[in-house]
């Protein structure tokens, strides 16, 4: 199998971020997903695993994690999603996505227990679901062998298709905010209650500092449930930005009884200077399990990661920023690290989300930016139709219009700015990669 007919096969499965499936749940159970993994002779078990999850910066908080690890002389393997530009993005090892012969020949290899479970009683299997038997296929394959796996839930977290573990080391819950309300619950309360599912006995649970505080009483009451040990990372550490630059900022993180770590961070926003403090707890949290990791790794780690698509600056003059803002809260995050970290006179805005997003929250976020407002359809089958999109925000202040295409929108914006204004990318990360494509060419796709 090469690499084309690899992504051809996967994209002919369910899959519920293109949106082809028959219902809006889960199209793979947790049970068949354990099924699958028991015909590949569990490659899941055998290494030291976090498991992160939560409604934002969780991607991120997986990299820098994985990143400290790594610092520490430890071999690692990533799993995240979505993806940029390529399936190969979703399975780092040592730091590095696998090559896209690599990731064929895998999907190869596993291809007749993937077709078995597809036959057996358990029903259908997913895109994602393959994928990430896929990951762990890949990573039990490594010589020499992987010392951690770093796997970030695709969905929620109970139902998801890689809680699989009975135990792991480390359960990472980074902020949970209203999200997938169809499926996770309309209240923060029970979106807590489904991501807490991750947490299992004897793990030490991470949890990132929460708006509401009703969560943390959900994900206590599973810690006392299951016997894991919770470490409230909002309550013991601290975190304060002591410099803010367009290419990076400093932090001083605080941690319980007081002790203070200088570090540093490519990513930019107060919002990632809370993900590279939980990263910490997660470090230290590690280091408590009798793990050797020192805050030579864990700065050096920080200062290495860098998440395409997150804040992230793809031109001057005018000034280019595309981040992946994908609520109300993430917006709010967006507008004010927009305000704090760059200089620039007009805004516009090119937006596109997917139909099953809070269009209206985002936009009354970023509508006091914003000059113009380009909505803009992707491709992608949930891509919210960029005129029903006018149809919700059209009111906010900013004139609005509407351009079919990511490529179409950019050149409207750029048309409209000057050399000292800012044109900013958000909504969904499938916005951001086709504006990634558009600017900065072939050279960011990978397969």
């Amino acid at each position: 199998m090469e690499y084309p007919e690899a992504v051809g096969y996967l994209l002919s499965l369910s899959d519920m971020e293109r949106g082809y499936q028959a219902s809006a749940n889960p199209t793979m159970s947790v049970a068949s997903m354990r099924s699958l993994l028991a015909r590949l002779n569990d490659p899941h078990l055998g290494r030291p695993t976090v498991h992160i999850t939560g409604s934002k910066g969780k991607g991120t908080t997986s990299a820098m994690v994985a990143g400290i690890l790594r610092e520490a002389g430890y071999s690692t393997a990533l799993y995240t999603s979505p993806h940029l530009h390529s399936f190969t993005e979703r399975i780092a090892i040592g730091g590095e996505p696998v090559s896209p012969e690599e990731f064929a020949a895998g999907l190869s290899a596993i291809l007749p227990a993937v077709e078995a479970e597809r036959e057996s009683v358990h029903g259908d299997v997913s895109t994602f679901g393959v994928l990430t038997a896929l990951f762990f296929w890949l990573v039990r394959a490594q010589l020499p062998p992987v010392d951690w796996q770093v796997v970030e839930v695709g969905l929620g977290g109970t139902f998801d298709a890689t809680n699989v573990f009975e135990a792991t080391d480390v359960a990472v819950i980074t902020p949970i905010s209203l999200e997938h309300t169809q499926i996770l619950g309309s209240t923060t309360v029970e979106i807590a209650r489904d991501k807490a599912g991750i947490i299992k006995p004897g793990t030490t649970a991470v949890v990132a500092r929460q708006r509401d505080p009703a969560v943390l009483d959900v994900i206590r009451e599973r810690c006392a449930e299951v016997g894991a040990e919770l470490v409230d990372a909002g309550a013991l550490y601290d975190v304060e930005v002591t410099e803010m630059h367009p290419w990076g900022q400093r932090l001083r993180v605080r941690r319980p009884g007081g002790e203070m770590l200088e570090l540093r961070t490519p990513m930019l926003g107060r919002h990632q200077a809370e993900n590279a403090m939980t990263a910490v707890a997660v470090a230290d949290a590690i280091r408590a399990r009798g793990f050797e990791l020192d805050d030579r790794a864990i700065a050096e780690g920080l200062a290495r990661v860098r998440v395409p698509g997150r804040l992230e600056v793809m031109g001057q003059k005018p000034l280019i920023v595309a981040d992946g803002a994908h609520n109300g809260e993430s917006a709010a995050a967006l507008a004010r690290a927009l305000r704090e970290y760059f200089t620039w006179k007009r805004c516009f805005l090119v937006l596109g989300v997917t139909r099953d997003k809070d269009l209206r929250a985002m936009g009354f976020e970023l509508a006091k930016l914003a000059e113009l407002i380009v909505c803009v359809g992707f491709r992608n089958p949930r891509s919210l139709d960029p005129y029903e999109m006018i149809q919700q925000i059209g009111f906010l202040g900013p004139a609005a219009v509407a351009e079919e295409t990511v490529a179409a929108g950019l050149e409207t914006a750029l048309a409209h700015a000057n050399p000292d204004d800012l044109v900013c990318v958000t909504g969904s990360l499938y916005v951001v990669a086709e504006a990634r494509e558009a600017i900065l060419g072939e050279s960011v796709i990978r397969g």
